[in-house]
């Protein structure tokens, strides 16, 4: 299998991971919200259509970490199929601000009593730098 197909395979299984992970046994993940007691599964769509109304912006960071995500795992498709049309550094920055907004997802969740954990910003981030370090730099520092 080519890098590129592995790459884009590693980006495609961060959707499997939770992304937020709180302390009420709650997890979000890039399709959902998984809630344990008692167990129900919130579709991203459902948070989107039906759960959206009067919720502070903060919350609707977790359906831009997707979008941003979601562009990325494109791009590093678009990577597998037609090498000379992906920016690399295109795919490293949508990684990057997608960890940024599933961060500022979790803040927006924390209340007193309730952690909410980023687990979705460290894997973004870990995802950007380890197949997009040389690209970022360069586009950082050129």
């Amino acid at each position: 299998m080519a890098a590129d197909s592995r790459r884009a395979l590693a980006l495609l299984a961060l959707a499997a991971l939770p992304w937020t992970v709180l302390t009420s046994g709650d997890l979000v993940f890039a399709w959902g919200l998984a809630t344990t007691d008692p167990i129900h599964v919130t579709t991203l769509s459902d948070y989107l259509l039906v759960y959206t109304q009067g919720l502070p912006n903060r919350l609707l960071a977790w359906p831009v970490a997707v979008l941003l995500y979601l562009l990325a795992v494109a791009n590093a498709a678009l990577g597998t199929v037609a090498p000379e049309r992906e920016d690399r550094r295109v795919t490293g920055g949508l990684l990057a601000l997608a960890g940024v907004s599933d961060l500022w997802f979790a803040l927006g969740l924390r209340t007193p009593g309730l952690l909410a954990v980023p687990v979705g910003t460290v894997l973004l981030w870990t995802a950007a730098c380890w197949f997009h370090w040389p690209d970022l730099r360069t586009a950082l520092w050129q």
